[in-house]
């Protein structure tokens, strides 16, 4: 299906940073401190309960996929990483509560965060204490602009994956389009790039409907939206609300088409609607787990295989194992005994870095790895096709 693999040019350089937290006097945490004993401690705080949980669960066991394959080779330059991981259920005020505890509990970076308002909620945290924020499960813009020395992302925006789908729908002659989303900052993003990219073609949202964070009470949207008669409604949520308004907007009469961006769990989606999974799309920002194309898939599948099989793989916990297998070449780029600023120095040096054949690149002013897109069909019998 459609792809459209980009890395970011120079054009695209994010604006300087200015203004991040003028003294040292301000941070409770040494810039230039090493973690101790040989032993490097990421803090992720993520969604391993409720609505949302397969994406943390996920994300976190390809991480430690390759934390645990690389340790015990010895670990990176000596240091073996690992991650201590504590459940926000996808709610902000215990994302920031888990935040302000693994700050204090002085670990190396956090890690591989869940999810746009948990996100928000951290990175202000990271920036006071100067913690990298690495590899956020988010594409929303407002973690990237204006440009923040610590926060680096693996994955492409929001922006660039609902340009792909409105390009796609728009190609084939689809320009009614509506737009389900959560009401929240996650919600407000994707409405943003979808309206964005309709913009550019003189096109608006014919409709939008939106559902609470963590709630699967859409009927409200399902009526808002369904008597819009859209070609193709664009869903901003999580799986399980999305597959709860799909079910919905189809016992209402609703034969159109819906597209969802990565955020979704594209398994877990599938998964949750079974059968009635038939042609939904996903957009991807990582390779396809499921296919051997690229070097990075192969090495992922033979990790899994390694590992006794006891990860599945899918796109979450794919994009888990690119992070850390990222994460580990900025540590070994750090040096033998690295600190916050030689990770940032070293992941800074990461331009134009093959990923297994997936190309990604950071630079001095640019903390966003890759903006590949490529979409991906739900084929009604639990897989996924790219």
């Amino acid at each position: 299906m459609n792809s459209n693999p980009r890395v970011p040019s120079a054009a695209l350089t994010r604006r300087a940073f200015h203004g991040l937290v003028a003294g040292a006097a301000m941070t409770a945490v040494p810039v230039l401190r090493a973690q101790s004993d040989n032993r490097i401690v990421l803090g992720q705080s993520a969604a391993f309960s409720g609505a949302a949980a397969q994406l943390g669960i996920q994300f976190n066991a390809g991480a430690k996929l390759h934390f645990d394959a690389i340790n015990a080779q010895g670990g990176v330059n000596g240091q073996r990483v690992t991650i201590a991981q504590l459940d926000d259920g996808y709610e902000p005020d215990r994302c920031a509560e888990n935040t302000s505890k693994l700050i204090k509990d002085d670990v190396f970076a956090l890690f591989g965060y869940i999810g746009t308002p948990t996100s928000l909620a951290a990175l202000p945290l990271a920036t006071k204490a100067r913690v990298p924020f690495f590899a956020p499960f988010t594409g929303a813009m407002g973690l990237r602009e204006p440009f923040n020395r610590l926060a680096f992302h693996l994955r492409a925006s929001y922006n660039d994956e609902t340009e792909v789908i409105v390009r796609q729908l728009t190609n084939l002659g689809m320009n009614k389009v509506a737009v389900f989303h959560q009401n929240d900052a996650y919600g407000k993003a994707g409405l943003d790039g979808v309206t964005l990219a309709l913009g550019s073609r003189n096109l608006k949202p014919v409709a939008t409907g939106t559902v609470e964070r963590n709630s699967v009470d859409v009927a409200a949207a399902v009526a808002a939206i369904v008597a819009a008669k859209p070609n193709a409604v664009v869903q901003i949520s999580a799986y399980k609300s999305c597959a709860a308004f799909i079910r919905e907007a189809r016992k209402a009469g609703y034969g159109g088409t819906f597209y969802n961006v990565s955020f979704v769990g594209t398994q877990a989606l599938a998964d949750e609607l079974g059968k009635d999974g038939a042609g939904v799309v996903v957009s991807q920002v990582v390779p396809s787990p499921y296919s051997p194309s690229k070097p990075i898939t192969r090495e992922f599948l033979d990790a899994i295989a390694k590992g006794g099989n006891k990860v599945q793989a899918n796109f979450s916990s794919m994009e888990g194992y690119m992070a850390a297998r990222l994460f580990s070449e900025g540590i070994r780029r750090a040096g033998a005994r690295p600190t916050r600023d030689t990770l940032i120095t070293g992941l800074e040096s990461l331009t134009d870095f093959s990923l297994g054949g997936f190309n990604v690149s950071f630079g001095p002013n640019d903390h966003v790895a890759s903006s590949f897109v490529e979409v991906s069909m739900l084929t009604g019998d639990g897989r996924v096709r790219t």
